[in-house]
């Protein structure tokens, strides 16, 4: 009797769920626009993670005896925290930057999910809110307010065997890297991809429908999460081969190789439909308000432009043009493209010389920073435009001020 007495003291306390949801409930009067997100985390109790910690799959992993010792109000600070990992994806985030970086290990994550920290805790505390016990803010680690995790991984350094960096553990929601406790894909109460986005989405429409109420970190946030940035040099490449493609571009008949037709019809040669390698011309922009990193740029999609058309290079024209057009180059090596300008911008010049061209090209494709006139009609083949970002800005006072957007004819990819 005594043993079993023993036994029973010696249990380890329950998760307090009762005053963790009514954390969460503090949590969402003070951050209303994440209370989607905070209600879409599943907790479960575990006697292994140092403090609080979410994986991937949204569930939130909750220290019973951390929940006990933690006061209500703190606690509330410790779910906004976590979701904002899920949130801002800083797993999959993690994950790219070890790829591309080729850094791994558990070292190399422990960073990361630091690194995630002070994104987060910048400007996440206050008005309702109070900041964690040990929370990592950037000044702690004299860092610069208002960066991204990618920014602030390349300057934390932590002893990966310091006690205190144990608390620091969020879990793999924070840096990509899975934990021994946690469930894993095949556990359960887990979301999916779709219903993972669907969260993100609806915190964004909160964070839009109310701006005034969310940080500066949380405002741009939800404009990359509603308007997310487009891998342009893919985007680029499909409105290329979109155009490329289609009906009617590049074909005629050939003797080379009759038709099969002409089996039925003895005597008689028939020519068979084949597919040329388009013509594209490319319209180069050389004004000087185009950057020679720019201009560098502009080449290496001309080189792009050549594998596209199947390496004929020879079907593929280069044009430079400021004000005037300039001498038409055929395409051998990108490296041997000569660009000429730095006047002003008229690309109607351009378009001019590049349909006067013969054979006519089938696709022309501009490569500009929008700061020109544009024909009024539409050219009579495919047009794609790689349009260098500018600020937008009005000078209606200005009488050569030239409106940046592209006509709706030519199909637009913001480059960079």
């Amino acid at each position: 009797m005594s043993g079993a007495t023993a036994t029973t003291a010696a249990a380890p306390p329950g998760l307090d769920l009762e005053k963790l949801y009514a954390a969460r409930l503090h949590a969402t009067r003070a951050r209303p626009y994440l209370a989607t997100a905070l209600f879409a985390l599943h907790v479960v109790e575990s006697h292994r993670v140092p403090t609080m910690a979410v994986d991937p799959y949204w569930r939130c992993y909750a220290s019973p005896a951390f929940v006990a010792r933690t006061p209500v109000e703190e606690l509330a600070s410790v779910w906004v925290h976590e979701v904002s990992h899920l949130l801002r994806d800083h797993h999959g985030r993690g994950d790219r930057l070890a790829k591309r970086l080729g850094e791994d290990g558990p070292a190399w994550r422990l960073r990361v999910n630091i690194a995630a920290d002070c994104e987060i805790n910048d400007d996440a505390y206050g008005d309702g809110l109070i900041a964690p016990e040990g929370a990592v803010a950037p000044a702690l680690l004299n860092l610069p307010a208002g960066r991204l995790m990618e920014d602030y991984v390349r300057s934390v350094h932590v002893n990966p065997h310091d006690p205190y960096v144990a608390w620091l553990d969020c879990g793999a929601g924070a840096d990509g890297l899975a934990r021994p406790w946690e469930l894993g894909p095949d556990g359960g109460h887990g979301l999916s991809p779709q219903e993972r986005d669907a969260v993100r989405f609806r915190v964004a429409e909160g964070i839009r429908g109310r701006p005034g109420d969310a940080p500066k970190g949380w405002r741009r946030w939800a404009e990359d999460a509603l308007h997310p940035p487009q891998p342009w040099r893919e985007v680029l490449g499909a409105a290329l081969r979109s155009a490329l493609a289609s009906g009617g571009a590049g074909e005629d008949y050939s003797y080379g190789r009759p038709a099969r037709r002409s089996a039925s019809l003895p005597g008689v040669v028939l020519p068979s439909l084949r597919r040329r390698p388009p013509r594209v011309a490319v319209v180069v922009d050389t004004s000087g308000s185009v950057s020679d990193a720019e201009l560098g740029s502009a080449l290496l999609e001309v080189a792009a432009i050549g594998k596209a058309v199947g390496g004929r290079r020879d079907q593929v024209s280069v044009l430079s043009c400021d004000a005037a057009a300039q001498a038409v180059q055929q395409l051998c090596r990108a490296e041997g493209i000569e660009l000429v300008g730095g006047g002003g911008t008229d690309l109607r010049t351009g378009f001019a010389a590049a349909l006067r061209a013969r054979p006519a090209p089938d696709v022309v494709v501009v490569l500009t920073d929008g700061q020109t006139p544009w024909p009024t009609a539409a050219p009579p083949c495919r047009t794609v435009v790689g349009l260098f970002p500018r600020p937008a800005r009005a000078r209606e006072w200005d009488p050569d001020y030239r409106p940046d957007q592209p006509p709706d004819w030519a199909r637009v990819v913001t480059i960079g």
